[in-house]
């Protein structure tokens, strides 16, 4: 029984050369087929509607970005307008001032 015969540099570049050539034949009768028109006009549909579904979601998207860079100088100018927070002298004088009229208020009802 013969065992088995690696092939030798010769039968592997042949074998290349072959596969090669048919697909390079493949390729060559692929681009020679006729092109039904009818096929190339829905390819073309589907070519625009992709495009144009894409180009509105990228305006989607760019009206997105400006709506939130919008909301982000509203809020930064909203926080620049905030008046800064009272002293603590104000705030005392604040909570004194309360503390009297509750005082006067109590006073008020008893008499």
């Amino acid at each position: 029984m013969a065992g088995y015969k690696e092939p030798g540099l010769g039968d592997r570049r042949n074998a290349s050369a072959e596969a090669r050539a048919k697909a390079i034949e493949a390729l060559k009768a692929k681009a020679k087929a006729p092109v039904d028109p009818a096929v190339l006009a829905e390819k073309l549909a589907r070519a625009e509607a992709k495009e144009k579904a894409e180009a509105e979601k990228r305006e989607a998207a760019r009206l997105k970005r400006e709506e939130e860079k919008a909301e982000k100088a509203r809020i930064a100018a909203e926080k620049a307008n905030v008046p800064p927070p009272p002293s603590k002298e104000e705030l005392e004088a604040a909570q004194k001032a309360a503390r009297d009229a509750r005082y006067a208020a109590r006073k008020a009802r008893k008499k």
